[in-house]
């Protein structure tokens, strides 16, 4: 297979994905709207704090990046990587996929067939619609989600459990777990189905993971109420094949940039489907209620407000700079509401930059 592609969306996600082909022997186009940011990693002195991503930018030899749209089409393999942020009903807002979409309809036709593969999540049956608005200008639809997490973007995409491909056809989806064998260097399960199917696995094996903290937070602050060890009692139900250790175990709840979106998008997704899907509810509430026991139990144990309570991260996880919907920086928010004087020991500046914008 010719080891051309070309990434439009070159952000967080799609620089990663970009560094780590390249350094497989792929030739790459990466494609944005911000002609600044495409000089920086063309100049390559972008710095992130994004583990490896600095790194690798500087080793790179093929890669080339440009604001040009059209060049992504001198390849026929083009992964998208654009944003889908949530709407205020929990769907996703498909609006850039949709600008580029009409663009691809603009310049019509193609004379090769082009394997369009959207990398970011969306809303299930989206794709399969965009694919029969597009075939007819050769252009096959695929959906191919990661599941990756901000601070270990690299490595995740290189040693993943397994590969989703939503496959336009056996052709595309041929091509797809093809790039994924050259690059991954774990021996990933490659799980192949339809679009529709691929994008209900993206969102229900999320809303499963949140499932699984909310659950052990739940036992958590029952362990406490009772004077027990929520570690001890996790710990052995973990044990339990039928269980699994990972995710069970009591701390702060699920926050981040898919998490909480993913399980309330299944929600919706059931409602319009005539389906009360109760448990991604009750998820959701479950962890709205944790953070308010701990706020709870944090005051009975601490009655005296004129004690500094420090906090060493307010990110939604401990290695990402990312404070969306994170529940430790809801924590010190509230504390510091009720009167607390708290001090964050977190000192990498974008984590600094974005506490200014909103304290």
């Amino acid at each position: 297979m010719d080891k051309k592609i070309s990434i439009i969306g070159v952000g967080k996600l799609g620089l990663c994905l970009a560094l780590n082909l390249e350094k497989k022997g792929y030739s790459i186009v990466g494609i944005d709207l911000y002609e600044d940011y495409i000089k920086s990693l063309n100049d390559k002195i972008y710095n992130t704090s994004e583990p490896f991503v600095t790194e690798y930018l500087k080793s790179s030899k093929n890669i080339k990046f440009t604001t040009d749209l059209k060049e992504s089409l001198k390849n026929d393999i083009i992964f998208v990587v654009v944003r889908t942020p949530s709407t205020k009903d929990w769907k996703y807002d498909h609006t850039d996929i949709e600008k580029l979409a009409e663009q691809l309809i603009k310049w019509g036709k193609q004379p090769t067939r082009k394997e369009l593969i959207i990398n970011c999540t969306t809303f299930p049956g989206y794709c399969e619609e965009l694919h029969n608005r597009l075939k007819e200008y050769n252009y096959y639809i695929s959906y191919n989600p990661e599941f990756i997490a901000q601070g270990t973007i690299i490595k995740d995409q290189v040693n993943c459990d397994n590969v989703l491909i939503g496959e336009a056809d056996k052709l595309a989806g041929d091509k797809i777990e093809s790039v994924y064998r050259d690059m991954c260097e774990s021996n990933p399960i490659y799980n192949r189905m339809s679009n529709t199917e691929a994008e209900l696995v993206k969102l229900a094996t999320n809303c499963f993971l949140t499932t699984k903290i909310s659950f052990a937070n739940m036992v958590g602050d029952i362990a406490n109420r009772l004077n027990c060890d929520g570690d001890i009692i996790l710990k052995a139900i973990g044990t339990d094949s039928r269980v699994g250790s990972k995710y069970i175990k009591p701390g702060f709840g699920f926050g981040g940039p898919c998490f909480p979106r993913d399980n309330r998008a299944l929600a919706k997704c059931g409602e319009e489907l005539g389906i009360d899907a109760v448990i991604s509810k009750a998820t959701d509430i479950m962890n709205k209620k944790h953070l308010q026991y701990q706020i709870e139990d944090f005051i009975k144990n601490n009655p005296d407000k004129s004690k500094e309570v420090e906090i060493d991260f307010v990110t939604y996880k401990k290695d990402s700079t990312l404070i969306e919907e994170s529940q430790q920086l809801k924590f010190a928010l509230k504390l510091k509401e009720l009167g607390y004087q708290i001090k964050i020991l977190d000192q990498r500046q974008e984590v600094l930059n974005q506490l200014k914008r909103i304290i």
